[in-house]
């Protein structure tokens, strides 16, 4: 699937040695303008630095926080493509755990020194084989998917088929729950998986919980 934005992908070691559902490695495939690199830090790691040098480009690195522009908002858009001027866009994306994510963010200083972007999602997280740790948390697929909507609103890519990344994601779980539901597949878990409605509804039931617990004592009556 072209684009006219460069994904650059970031993995940790354990993403990229031991998680089988990975979809940073998935979406790469995917994208013929993405590159694909293991390590814990960036700063002397040859291949991202020529990214980050070369003259050309504009390198944004997706990642919260106050000073991040929201691509989502189209007030922000224009001081965007005024910073872009005729540049090629990439996008970073680290490819890891929130924890692991923050340790590579802390370790490479050159990203920490990029402009930031971030999107607001326009779903909660398809992921049915993987729990994520809040509602607005996605894969690194279900990113670059949203990156590409905002993009094109914002005239600064064309997504002209952005069921294709999505229903790629879909063949991906469906085989991963067909192994869980094997019993003779070795390393799945075979109990079922909880839908993303059901995970949302356990988080409501056990804060509820944990507020009636939390309540102050009152004193008993005399």
């Amino acid at each position: 699937m072209e684009t006219r934005t460069r994904f650059l992908f970031l993995m940790s070691p354990k993403e990229y040695k031991v998680t089988k559902a990975n979809t940073g490695r998935l979406t790469h495939l995917c994208l013929p303008n993405s590159e694909l690199h293991m390590g814990t830090g960036f700063d002397e790691h040859v291949a991202v630095q020529k990214v980050l040098n070369d003259p050309q480009n504009y390198c944004v690195l997706l990642y919260p926080g106050k000073t991040a522009t929201n691509l989502s908002d189209p007030a922000q858009i224009p001081t965007m493509g005024t910073a872009i001027n005729q540049r090629r866009l990439v996008i970073i994306l680290i490819d890891a755990t929130w924890r692991g994510a923050r340790s590579i963010h802390r370790l490479s200083l050159t990203l920490q020194r990029l402009p930031r972007v971030k999107f607001t999602p326009t779903t909660p997280s398809r992921y049915v084989i993987k729990q994520q740790p809040r509602p607005d948390c996605l894969s690194t697929l279900e990113a670059v998917h949203e990156l590409l909507l905002v993009l094109e609103q914002a005239g600064l890519d064309h997504y002209p088929q952005p069921e294709q990344l999505l229903n790629v994601f879909q063949r991906m779980q469906d085989f991963q729950l067909k192994c869980a539901a094997d019993p003779n597949r070795q390393g799945y878990r075979h109990h079922p998986y909880k839908t993303p409605e059901e995970r949302a509804r356990l988080r409501a039931e056990r804060s509820a919980r944990d507020a009636i617990r939390n309540q102050p004592m009152l004193p008993a009556a005399n």
